[in-house]
């Protein structure tokens, strides 16, 4: 997936995976899946889809700062 946000592109094919955390199953219309990636200039984001009842229903990039990525990754 790719996004343009704030004239940067965040793009999933062309970014570093660095932990992705499921929550629920596959097919639970209250799971979902959060994927924190890297740029390659250096910017963090999540690419986050889940289940009609998720907090993610639709696929989605989110931009995150380098302080809540270490919050996130503690948390995860």
């Amino acid at each position: 997936m790719k996004k343009i946000i704030c004239k940067k592109e965040y793009d999933t094919e062309t970014a570093t995976l660095i932990k992705k955390t499921t929550f629920g199953s596959f097919g639970d219309p209250v799971g979902y899946e959060e994927t924190l990636y890297q740029t390659p200039a250096g910017l963090y984001f999540l690419y986050v889809n889940g289940g009609e009842a998720s907090p993610y229903p639709q696929e989605d990039i989110q931009r995150i700062g380098k302080a809540k990525v270490n919050e996130w990754l503690e948390n995860h």
